[in-house]
């Protein structure tokens, strides 16, 4: 007698489909908050410089982690002027971050898992004193 191991649908659909895993895209490593802002309606407002230099574009969500206090947020980013070295926290995220705070900001992207084998994010590394490019 042959006997015949049935595989649920949903087990096929799985095996089947493509996986696909978030993986780092962009990181801003270690840039001073240069502002707080509680009054604002939230987000991270940051130099166009660096999100250029980082692959990062406004609206796109991020996380922001707080080297001083283990902080960890996620809001969207706003672009700030151009060659301004801002990094302002807006919103209830400015009760967490202190003008001075060193934080990274870095984001995330879905890909094809074969994909994310060979895929390298953008990360750099500005002046922690004047947040620019070096």
């Amino acid at each position: 007698m042959v006997r015949y191991k049935l595989i649920p649908t949903f087990a096929k659909n799985f095996y089947s489909t493509p996986m696909t895993i978030e993986i780092l895209k962009s990181k801003i490593h270690r840039i001073t908050v240069t502002q707080a802002n509680l009054d604002y309606i939230g987000s991270i407002t940051l130099d166009e410089n660096l999100l250029d230099a980082a692959n990062i574009i406004a609206n796109e969500k991020v996380q922001v982690l707080n080297v001083a206090n283990g902080a960890r947020i996620e809001t969207y980013v706003i672009k700030g002027e151009r060659g301004s070295g801002v990094c302002c926290l807006n919103g209830p995220a400015a009760h967490h971050f202190t003008p001075g705070d060193v934080v990274i900001v870095v984001a995330y992207a879905q890909m094809d898992f074969e994909e994310a084998k060979t895929f390298r994010p953008h990360i750099i590394f500005p002046d922690t004193e004047t947040n620019t490019l070096v």
